[in-house]
């Protein structure tokens, strides 16, 4: 399924309501034309409006239907998913747009509510691909935040990998991710000499004797190593560049997307953690260091240093049969040691 589109339309222009809308996770702005560009001037915001100005034209990048009749729910299908329509209905219900899921995709329903919104995301399963939240109540706007988020965020299975051995090695290139957001307890990134088996690195929110906290930070592990990204995609760590977005995870598999802040790749004494998972191979070359920590199965660190043969922690196995290209899940057979 695509990314499910969030967009706003006051009742009235609003500038803090706008605001208000932007900073809860909105995407898109639906304005009249005459307010495209006071919207513009507010921050790079995305304007859909029926005028050419706008970003997203509608009548030519987005089409808007309402579903009065079998003959209107025609018209509804007829771009075949190729462009958004937004669908309005004269009394809210849920049965035109049961109709026409069945038969087409990227229908943005046309909502007053947050619980509207929520019953537009499971119908039939599948869900709208979007909503058009028109309202001027600032609560409904802020309501909205959680199911956006859970819209938006993606859930994992982690299972327990049973530790074999921490190995001493040479010097290598390890990679520290600074995010820009502040993570918590429990959170970190999955990362994996292998994609197919992938340990939960802890973030670097807890107190030590040798460092500060940096409750922004991942010591990642060696630059070789696959990192799992948002949209079920890989990547090398030492691939990693300032802006793009990475994925956290936590102890429960609830996955957030950050934005990589600072990149920073430098020499440093490492160590191979060796473990198994359902009778798989799984092994992470990590900085030599008591402050690089890996994920029990309480959403509590364990250094690196302190892991010993038969300790648990937190691992990512991926399907069996499934290979990547270009951090791109395939299905081949890889052999990876």
């Amino acid at each position: 399924m695509q990314k499910r589109k969030f967009w706003f339309k006051p009742l009235k222009w609003d500038k803090k309501l706008i605001t208000l809308a932007l900073e809860s996770g909105f995407e898109a702005f639906y304005v009249e034309p005459k307010y495209i560009d006071t919207t513009k001037e507010l921050a790079k915001i995305k304007v859909i409006a029926k005028d050419k100005k706008a970003d997203l034209v509608i009548g030519k990048d987005v089409y808007e239907v309402m579903i009065t009749s079998k003959q209107a729910e025609k018209q509804a299908i007829k771009h075949q998913g190729k462009k958004p329509v937004i669908i309005y209905n004269q009394d809210w219900t849920i049965i035109p747009l049961e109709n026409l899921i069945a038969k087409t995709g990227n229908l943005i329903q046309h909502v007053h509510t947050a619980e509207q919104a929520k019953t537009a995301f499971e119908t039939l399963e599948k869900g709208a691909d979007g909503i058009l939240l028109e309202t001027q109540d600032p609560s409904q706007i802020k309501k909205m935040e959680q199911i956006m988020k859970e819209a938006k965020n993606e859930k994992i299975e982690l299972l327990e990998a049973e530790i074999r051995s921490v190995e001493n090695l040479t010097t290598g290139d390890r990679v520290v991710i600074d995010t820009a957001s502040i993570l918590k307890p429990g959170q970190g990134m999955l990362v994996g000499d292998s994609s197919k088996a992938m340990f939960l690195v802890y973030n670097e929110n807890v107190k030590s004797p040798y460092c500060d906290p940096r409750p922004f930070r991942v010591n990642a592990g060696g630059a070789h190593a696959y990192i799992r990204m948002p949209k079920d995609k890989t990547k090398y760590v030492g691939e990693i560049k300032s802006g793009d977005q990475v994925l956290t995870v936590d102890q429960n598999g609830n996955t957030e997307v950050a934005i990589a802040g600072r990149v920073k790749i430098e020499k440093r004494p490492m160590a191979i953690v060796r473990g198994r998972i359902k009778n798989q191979t799984i092994s992470l070359v990590l900085q030599n260091a008591e402050t690089i920590r890996l994920t029990k199965k309480n959403g509590q660190p364990v250094s690196i240093t302190k892991l010993k043969k038969g300790d648990k922690v937190l691992a990512y196995l991926e399907e069996v049969g499934a290979g990547r290209h270009f951090g791109i899940k395939i299905k081949e057979t890889i052999t990876e040691n």
